[in-house]
């Protein structure tokens, strides 16, 4: 899949990854509400990457032009 394809699964809580990628990257996850003191709240969209296979949990993300011209994109199940 290319990464218009993807986007309104992004848009839509979806997760994904680029089978191209062979590091510890487990998905790719477009948030837009943050929970503060209980409270949710909207936000200016942002992408974060769960490398959690790193130890690191989840990093901000921005696409590359490699991601975005990707063709190997894949929709993953929680």
């Amino acid at each position: 899949m290319t990464f218009e394809e993807i986007l309104p699964g992004l848009k839509a809580k979806k997760k994904y990854v680029r089978i191209g990628w062979t590091g510890s990257e487990n998905y790719v996850q477009l948030f837009d509400t943050i929970e503060v003191d209980g409270e949710k709240l909207e936000v200016t969209p942002y992408f974060l990457i769960n490398v959690s296979g790193a130890g690191e949990g989840f990093s901000m993300w921005s696409p590359t032009p490699c991601d975005i011209l990707a063709t190997d994109w894949m929709e993953i199940d929680d």
